[in-house]
C-alpha cells in the first residue's frame, strides 16, 4: 500500500507538471521562437526597410448616421460608429439582389448569356423618379446585361426583371433574399423588396452591409469584377458608375455599391487593396452629398492602409506541439493550425506579439482522428487577444490493443482524476 500510495504521489506530481506546461504561455516554447526572431525582417519586407509608425492616432470621424470600416480577411472591425444601429439601405439592397443572382449563376443554374423577356412589372416607366436601366416590355436582354444594370446602372427595372425571371415574383425572390441574409450572418437586416426603394421593412445596418460585401467578393470571384466598370451603355443610354472613388487614383478602389434615399441620405459601401495585398471593406450610411460619402469612405480606407497592416505569424500544417496520447498504436499527437493565421495589427508592432497555446487537457486518449480539435492557438499585443486559430491534430491514432489498453488505464487511474480514469 505505501509503494502503491508513493507510485501514485509520483504519477500526480508528473501530471501537474504536463497539465502547467500546457496552460496559456506568455512566450511559447519552441517551435514558436522563431516567430518573432523573423517578426524585424518581415517588417522590413512589408515596409521597405522604413520605420512603421507605432502609435496608431484616434479613426476619423464624419456628419453620417453611421460607418464601418473592416478588414476582408479577418472580419475584424478596425473603426465604427452605430455599427448596429437600424438604417435603410436603398440601393446597397440590390447588392443583396446581385448576390442571390450570382449565386445562381454560379450554381450552373443561370446563365449570362440566358435570354429574360421584360414583363410589365419591370417597365422602365414605372420607375420614372429612381434609376433606371431603360428597359421595355416584351424585350428580351440577355442576363449579362441585366446584372450590369444593376451594378452598375443601378436599375430597379432590370432587379425586377431578373426577380421574376428566377422567381415568378418579387416576394418569392425577396424570400431567398432573407434566406441568405440568415447565412451570411446579417443578424439586423430584413429585406422586403428587390430594389431599395423606401419601406420600413427594407431595414438593415451599416455591419450588415459591410458583412454583405465581404460575401460578395469572397463567394462571387467572377461576378465581383463588374463593380469596378466605370460605365455601361445600353439602349443606346450611356451611363456612369455613382461610385466616385472609382475614378480616385489614389487609392485601388474596385467596388462596390452606392444608395440613395431622401429619408436616410447617400450611403456607400466601397472596398480597395494595397500594394501588400491588404483589402478593406467601409460602409457609410447617411451622408449629406454624394461627395461626402465618397470623401467619407477614402478617409476611413486611407486610415486602414497606414495605420494596420496584415501579418501572418503561422502557417497551416507546420507541426507546432506534440502532446502525450494514452491507450494508442501511437504515443503522441502532432498538432498544428489547419489554415494560415492571418492577423490585422497596428504597423511596426510585429515584435510585441505574443503567442500562446490552450489544450483541451493535459493527455489525450485514443482514438484520435486527423483534423479533430484539440486546443487553440492564441496571439496577444497588450494582453488583449487579437487572433485565435483552432490546434488540431495532424494524424490519426487508433486505439491500441487490449493489454496496451489496460496498462494505460491503470496509468490514467494513478495519474488522472476521476473523469478521466472512467475513460
Amino acid at each position: 500500500m505505501l509503494l502503491k500510495n508513493s507510485l501514485k504521489s509520483s504519477l500526480i506530481a508528473a501530471a501537474f507538471c504536463t497539465l502547467s506546461l500546457n496552460a496559456f504561455a506568455e512566450d511559447i516554447p519552441n517551435p514558436f521562437a522563431n516567430v518573432k526572431a523573423n517578426a524585424q525582417t518581415n517588417s522590413a519586407t512589408v515596409q521597405g526597410n522604413a520605420p512603421a509608425p507605432t502609435v496608431v492616432p484616434a479613426a476619423p470621424t464624419f456628419d453620417a448616421q453611421s460607418w464601418v470600416l473592416m478588414d476582408y480577411y479577418t472580419g475584424r472591425v478596425i473603426t465604427e460608429q452605430n455599427p448596429h444601429v437600424k438604417i435603410w439601405p436603398a440601393s446597397l439592397t440590390k447588392m443583396m439582389t446581385a448576390y442571390v443572382i450570382g449565386m445562381e449563376l454560379k450554381a450552373g443554374r443561370l446563365n449570362m448569356d440566358d435570354n429574360v423577356v421584360i414583363a410589365e412589372d419591370a417597365w422602365s416607366k414605372k420607375y420614372t423618379d429612381s434609376s433606371k436601366m431603360f428597359i421595355e416590355v416584351g424585350k428580351t436582354i440577355k442576363v449579362g446585361d441585366l446584372v450590369r444594370g444593376i451594378i452598375i446602372q443601378s436599375g430597379n427595372d432590370a432587379c425586377v426583371a431578373m426577380a421574376l425571371h428566377l422567381a415568378g415574383t418579387q416576394e418569392g425572390f425577396v424570400s431567398v433574399m432573407n434566406t441568405y441574409a440568415k447565412q451570411l450572418g446579417l443578424k439586423d437586416t430584413h429585406f422586403s423588396n428587390v430594389h431599395g426603394l423606401f419601406d420600413e421593412m427594407n431595414y438593415s445596418t451599416a455591419y450588415d452591409m459591410a458583412l454583405l460585401g465581404r460575401a460578395i467578393i469572397r463567394d462571387l470571384p467572377d461576378e465581383y469584377p463588374i463593380y469596378s466598370q466605370k460605365e455601361f451603355t445600353f439602349n443606346g443610354i450611356k451611363q456612369y458608375n455613382r461610385n466616385r472613388l472609382l475614378w480616385d487614383k489614389s487609392l485601388n478602389v474596385d467596388g462596390i455599391k452606392t444608395g440613395h434615399l431622401s429619408q436616410v441620405g447617400y450611403n456607400l459601401v466601397t472596398s480597395a487593396t494595397n500594394s501588400e495585398g491588404m483589402r478593406l471593406i467601409s460602409s457609410v450610411i447617411g451622408c449629406k452629398s454624394e461627395k461626402s460619402r465618397a470623401d467619407y469612405n477614402k478617409a476611413l480606407l486611407t486610415y486602414g492602409f497606414r495605420y494596420f497592416q496584415n501579418y501572418n505569424p503561422l502557417s497551416a500544417g507546420k507541426v507546432l506541439l506534440t502532446r502525450e496520447v494514452r491507450m494508442g498504436v501511437e504515443n503522441e499527437v502532432k498538432l498544428a493550425i489547419a489554415k494560415n493565421m492571418n492577423i490585422l495589427m497596428p504597423r511596426g508592432r510585429q515584435n510585441e506579439i505574443k503567442i500562446g497555446y490552450k489544450l483541451n487537457r493535459g493527455t489525450f486518449i485514443a482514438p484520435i482522428q486527423k483534423g479533430d480539435k484539440l486546443g487553440v492557438i492564441e496571439v496577444k499585443i497588450d494582453d488583449k487577444v487579437i487572433a485565435t486559430e483552432p490546434l488540431v491534430a495532424v494524424n490519426a491514432i487508433e486505439e491500441c490493443g487490449f493489454f496496451g489498453r489496460l496498462w494505460d488505464k491503470i496509468v490514467l487511474f494513478f495519474s488522472s482524476d476521476s473523469d478521466e480514469s472512467e475513460a
